[in-house]
């Protein structure tokens, strides 16, 4: 199934040189195209020839001249064209280890490829690279890619991994770094592990390599009730997390007079965890890291006091938005300043506990619908808002069905058992408002 064309797109190049779902592409320009990042690299020129073979066996050789760079309209039905290569590592804060039996299994996979680093911003761990992988990275200009790093301690990484080849990261790192690939970099960090001062070694190694490495984020480890037979470990409070804050804020201050940004960020639920004040907006550059959670609270709350005042006068309408603990007190005081500006809207925020992976799990983005429909059956909920986060692809490749969450529910069930109309929210603040003007009646 590996090069089948699974759309080709209205009125492209593709379309027009007869190029059809079904379709199985060969070549380019009589090169083997064995993955989408050969795809992508081989498809820039301005004349090439594309060697397609059809669904009844024909072989065609299309020639093509367009502009450089400019994309023929192709998707493929396998979204990089190949099998993934899966993760060797056995990481002792494992996310995936963590999960009950019984949920789809694309969610057990484990990935740790550079090309989806590439086209979908997965971070990866460099481990099962060889040299001529990471060559293969610089002579294609893969970049940005995302490193999985954890620690720079060679040491500590072999230990925290449990691979043997995850001590020599600084290497590769640098190799990428000297070629000119931009690195974005993510830690997990575990108390007593890899925190305090092996975090500011961390740090440090990595600011070496600045500005080919962008970024640092750091995250919390997230820990379920299904840990049997793993390794013991803490996760952070009020305390810890505070401590982690103030030693991560002396080496901001350095890197704010050196080169004028923070280059290491916290997520949002560190500071949530400390009851510190979540940074300004100028902290958090061009929100470049929302993925890993970070800028996300600041981001929405300057979108709400920017957007409240387009709510249009005189609506009324019922809403309800179920949130992880965590996000609780942010919804809820945006929805109070949404109903001071329409008092006639009313909007419940639910604090949806989770009972699927244990009460130590408070992120949104990990609310299964189990939880969600046996905290709000039986309620009046008027419309339900959601947020996109708790509908996921998990580490599904290529096609994916939209809208499931992690216990397979859909947005159906969802509707059809609580007896209501879902509307989906990405939590820019501003969508928030749209939705609720949307879905409200005038007086």
């Amino acid at each position: 199934m590996r090069n089948i064309i699974s759309k080709v797109d209205k009125d492209s190049i593709g379309e027009e040189v007869g190029i059809e779902a079904g379709d199985k592409l060969l070549l380019i320009n009589d090169t083997e195209v064995k993955d989408i990042i050969d795809y992508k690299y081989l498809i820039v020129d301005e004349d090439v020839v594309i060697t397609i073979e059809k669904a009844d066996g024909e072989i065609w050789d299309i020639e093509i001249e367009k502009e450089f760079g400019e994309d023929i309209g192709l998707e493929f039905k396998e979204g990089i064209m190949d099998k993934p290569m899966s993760c060797h590592n056995k990481c002792i804060f494992c996310f995936i280890d963590q999960l009950p039996k019984g949920m789809r299994e694309t969610l057990y996979f484990k990935d740790d490829d550079s090309r989806l680093s590439f086209l979908q911003g997965n971070f990866i761990t460099l481990t099962n690279m060889k040299d001529d992988d990471i060559d293969r990275i610089i002579r294609y200009r893969i970049s940005p890619i995302n490193v999985s790093v954890h620690t720079t301690n060679p040491e500590l990484r072999r230990e925290m991994l449990n691979n043997r080849f995850a001590g020599e990261l600084m290497e590769k790192l640098k190799k990428l770094a000297d070629a000119g690939i931009t690195i974005n970099t993510q830690i997990v960090l575990c108390p007593e592990i890899n925190n305090g001062e092996e975090l500011v070694r961390t740090i440090n190694d990595l600011y070496s390599l600045y500005p080919a490495v962008r970024n640092v984020a750091a995250v919390p480890i997230g820990i379920t009730k299904f840990r049997e037979g793993l390794k013991e470990l803490k996760v952070y409070d009020k305390e810890s997390a505070n401590s982690e804050i103030e030693t991560v804020n002396k080496l901001q201050e350095q890197f704010y007079k050196e080169i004028g940004e923070p280059f290491i960020r916290l997520s949002d639920e560190f500071y949530i965890l400390a009851e510190k004040t979540i940074p300004e907006k100028e902290f958090y550059s061009e929100f470049e890291q929302l993925e890993d959670g970070i800028g996300v609270i600041r981001m929405f709350r300057d979108n709400i006091e920017d957007a409240v005042d387009s709510l249009k006068d005189n609506i009324c309408g019922h809403f309800t938005i179920p949130t992880g603990v965590s996000a609780y007190k942010e919804i809820q005081e945006a929805a109070l300043k949404i109903m001071k500006k329409s008092p006639k809207v009313r909007i419940d925020v639910v604090k949806i506990i989770n009972n699927y992976f244990g009460e130590t799990i408070t992120v949104t983005g990990l609310i299964t619908g189990t939880d969600l429909i046996n905290q709000l059956k039986g309620k009046d909920v008027g419309t339900l808002i959601m947020s996109n986060v708790m509908f996921r692809k998990g580490y599904e490749l290529g096609d994916y069905e939209d809208n499931i969450m992690l216990d397979n529910y859909t947005i159906g069930d969802i509707q059809n058992t609580l007896g209501t109309t879902v509307k989906i929210t990405d939590y820019t603040g501003e969508d928030l408002i749209e939705i609720i003007n949307e879905n409200s009646q005038e007086e």
